[in-house]
């Protein structure tokens, strides 16, 4: 699993390397890979609107509607096995009011 790192440290080291700090020695630094500060700097350029891509809030916004996509269909299968149960015993699972 990736580690994780305070937005405040990731803060830091996107303006360090915006002001001309080599990245290799951000890396050395911080104790991080290089890769971590390229894909920052990448993900800031993106926010800034200096490059084409999902935004941090359009990611976020994304991974939380995948995750309701995800209880949702959880809940669906979970109701069509308990429907599956009350056929199976000859239940109407709408009950019946006669």
């Amino acid at each position: 699993m990736p580690r994780r790192y305070p937005p405040e440290v990731r803060r830091q080291v996107i303006e360090l390397a915006r002001s001309g700090t080599r990245v290799a020695q951000l890396a050395a630094t911080f104790q991080m890979s290089e890769v971590t500060i390229y894909n920052w700097l990448k993900q800031d350029r993106i926010d800034r609107g200096e490059e084409i891509g999902k935004t941090t809030d359009q990611q976020l916004e994304l991974a939380a509607a995948k995750r309701r996509i995800k209880q949702l269909e959880t809940e669906l299968s979970v109701a069509r096995k308990v429907n599956e149960v009350f056929l199976k015993e000859g239940i109407s699972p709408k009950g019946s009011s006669r």
